[in-house]
């Protein structure tokens, strides 16, 4: 029931209200919300007289009732808890005394555009069209935890939280203003289209876990502020589309562990800071696309355990010094660079030596076809992998390294080839091994010799009809044991290079 005692100005709006006309106290465009609490009863609306029109307000024939508010105090707390609401409600450029209370209501939709509020709490609230927040000003939470809304969120411009004061006499400089309660609960929300919160400020964590939307979450130019704590908590974050962050400020951890987007996260040109813990964890996560193009250099730790990338596009300079890559699948890597580049960054893993992640690096140049950056890749898994092994092994691969490069560079050893046939020519053509059977034996020949006992399964008579003795018999051994492990190294470089044509 709508009071008796109605001052003007609310007359004013019980007037307008079945028409759906608005109403507009503001003397000029400009003013600022925040100086509201100084306006006068001829701008002031009580909040029981608001809700008694949204409930139960007369509605006039052939008219679409709703309410149309701007300039307004709105005294008193408007309780809409649990309530249905058939006609749409606009409150733009209002101060509220009170924090709205919308809990399990039911509206058409719901503007509070450029309004100052010291909260809102609206959990489980239902809106059949979209939900403005955009430009206002919330010094306490805004909880809208499992709301379902049919079409939009909009946050744009909004600022939420009050930033910590610097100069205050009791305040702890090291303190993490995380401590303090969410900024915005969004967490197990159901959004029907797209979530824009463009140029949001939050003080304090923004809550996005388990919240599930229809097309994208847009946190371009935004600045989160969560210092020592999580700025952004969207584990299992759903999105339809793209999660777009550019030019994002993050002070505080980004978690999206167990996010699903489909398309692009795309934290081109953003700034993520989490000075001692993870800067970003996107752990477990489908991605389409991961951009961090031209991104400052990360502070703190990167996590992207177990993630499934289609595209993986991040500079070398961003990564910070400490990754967790274990279990991390991607099919392509951008910018292309060498694959020097890229290596270091497998160095920098808390775990240590991962295979994988060398296997992976391998298949993305594989992808891109280029098979000489694989090489490299898996050479250098050989060599990082070496460092772990026994004192004989590592003997051993450092020895298969400086020779043939464990295999995946022949060339090398065709170069050996060549050196121990030139050493082995002037020995012999030096001190020429002693003939078998002089009357049978062909002419000697110490070049031929020395290829006879460097090349196996090749047979120029030579090495069957001398027999040196000494030292030099010793290096007919030698000769024989590398041509075998040489020209077999050759033979399989060969061969691999056939298979990838």
């Amino acid at each position: 029931m709508i009071p008796a005692d109605l001052t003007p100005a609310e007359c004013r709006v019980r007037d307008a209200f079945p028409r759906g006309e608005g109403v507009d106290f503001r003397e000029s465009p400009d003013e600022d919300p925040a100086d509201g609490a100084s306006w006068g009863p001829e701008r002031t609306v009580r909040a029981e007289v608001l809700r008694a029109l949204l409930i139960g307000g007369a509605v006039q024939d052939g008219e679409i009732a709703g309410l149309r508010l701007s300039g307004a105090r709105v005294t008193g707390r408007l309780d809409l808890t649990y309530g249905t609401v058939d006609h749409p409600v606009r409150l733009r450029f209002c101060h509220f005394e009170q924090d709205p209370n919308l809990y399990g209501a039911r509206l058409r939709n719901l503007v509070l555009s450029d309004s100052v509020l010291p909260g809102l709490t609206a959990g489980t609230v239902r809106v059949e069209g979209v939900l403005r927040l955009s430009c206002c000003r919330v010094t306490g939470q805004v909880r809208l935890q499992g709301a379902k809304i049919s079409g939009a969120v909009f946050l744009n411009g909004a600022r939420l939280g009050v930033p910590p004061d610097p100069d205050a006499p009791d305040r702890d400089p090291g303190a993490p203003e995380a401590a303090a309660e969410p900024a915005l609960q969004l967490n197990h929300a159901e959004v029907g289209t797209d979530v824009w919160a463009v140029g949001l400020v939050a003080h304090g964590q923004v809550r996005l876990n388990g919240a599930t939307l229809g097309g994208q979450l847009n946190l371009d130019d935004a600045e989160l502020h969560a210092p020592g704590g999580t700025a952004l908590h969207a584990e299992t974050l759903s999105v339809g589309t793209d999660l777009r962050a550019m030019r994002l400020r993050a002070y505080g951890r980004v978690n999206l562990s167990g996010a699903r987007i489909p398309h692009q996260l795309n934290l081109a040109y953003a700034r993520l800071s989490n000075p001692g813990g993870p800067a970003l964890r996107a752990s477990s996560c489908v991605i389409g696309e991961l951009w961090l193009r031209e991104a400052a250099p990360i502070v703190g730790t990167v996590n992207l355990r177990r993630s499934q990338l289609d595209l993986l596009h991040v500079p070398p300079e961003t990564w910070p010094g400490q990754v967790r890559l274990d279990g991390l699948g991607y099919r392509t890597l951008a910018p292309h660079l060498p694959a020097e580049l890229r290596l270091p960054l497998l160095e920098r893993e808390e775990s240590g030596y991962l295979p994988y992640a060398y296997e992976q690096l391998a298949a993305a140049y594989r992808t891109a076809g280029d098979d000489a950056a694989a090489r490299t890749v898996q050479l250098a898994k050989l060599r990082r992998h070496r460092g772990t092994l026994s004192r004989p092994a590592r003997f051993w691969g450092h020895l298969q390294d400086a020779t043939v490069g464990y295999g995946f560079r022949p060339m090398r050893a065709a170069g050996w080839l060549l050196l121990l046939l030139c050493t082995g020519a002037v020995a012999f053509a030096l001190h020429h091994p002693h003939a078998l059977k002089p009357a049978e034996a062909p002419g000697f020949n110490p070049l031929v010799y020395t290829l006879d006992l460097l090349l196996p399964l090749v047979d120029f008579g030579q090495e069957t009809a001398f027999a040196p003795r000494g030292g030099y018999q010793w290096l007919s051994y030698l000769l024989v044991a590398t041509g075998w492990i040489l020209a077999t190294t050759i033979a399989a470089g060969v061969t691999r290079s056939l298979n990838r044509q």
